[in-house]
């Protein structure tokens, strides 16, 4: 596997870090990969999933989102918009310098950020999630304890992960604003939905949600007995051999 550090400009123009993982021979496809809310590009399972994808002739990149990781700006100052405004300079960046991705893969908050900006990416052809959301605002359930601070004050700080995190009233405002229905609906790429079914953050009933709103080609895949992050190596690893093998008849 090759390593590659990059960085390129996101929503608002803050350099934003990414890391493009690609096989020592050539490469099949790209894909581009949106992680978990909070997180970042060097989460284990962003990781794992990347490094194992490379085996199957997939180069990955993965990018902290604006405010978060190495990349520059302020998290309290981004929205679900700004990820996907950060997803599709990600894939610009992509086609610029290297091809276009035909694969989007994306966890949690960022599954429903791949599915919402997908339509907007004309050569991805597959898209897998990891135990993603239906309704991006099922993420403000992860400080519900804080939701009357931020809608009285206008914005509050709030533990997340065992780390501050200062939200504002309209990230509440914005991720109200999107449902994933119609996008789901209207994808037009095949769709492959993981997901754990003792999953506590992002209860499995989402995945049935989305994909019953899909349309054909569509698949389901239980990811047993895995966590929301999927922590564990052999989960991780798991997760990814089997998206290289369903996405091989896509790409």
């Amino acid at each position: 596997m090759q390593i590659q550090r990059e960085d390129f400009p996101g929503a608002d123009g803050q350099r934003l870090a990414a890391r493009l993982d690609t096989p020592d021979g050539p490469v099949r496809a790209f894909a581009l990969f949106a992680h978990c809310f909070t997180c970042g590009k060097d989460i284990f399972a962003a990781s794992r999933i990347a490094q194992t994808l490379t085996e199957h002739g997939i180069g990955v990149m993965r990018f902290d989102f604006t405010g978060l990781g190495a990349s520059e700006g302020e998290f309290a100052n981004t929205n679900f918009s700004s990820n996907i405004a950060d997803l599709v300079a990600a894939a610009e960046h992509l086609r610029q310098q290297h091809e276009a991705p035909r694969l989007l893969i994306g966890h949690s908050l960022g599954g429903a950020a791949v599915l919402a900006c997908a339509s907007r990416m004309p050569e991805v052809r597959a898209v897998a999630t990891l135990c993603a959301p239906s309704d991006p605002s099922h993420v403000t359930g992860l400080f519900r304890q804080s939701l009357d601070a931020i809608q009285s004050q206008g914005e509050a700080e709030v533990q997340l992960a065992g780390r501050p995190f200062r939200i504002k009233r309209d990230f509440l405002v914005d991720v109200a604003a999107h449902s994933l229905d119609q996008k789901v609906a209207a994808l037009r790429k095949a769709l492959l939905v993981m997901h754990a079914p003792s999953d506590t953050t992002v209860d499995i009933s989402n995945a049935t949600s989305i994909y019953l709103a899909a349309k054909h080609p569509k698949s389901f895949i239980s990811l047993d007995k895995a966590d929301h992050l999927l922590s564990r190596k052999e989960d991780a690893v798991y997760a990814a051999n089997l998206i290289a093998t369903w996405s091989q008849h896509y790409l």
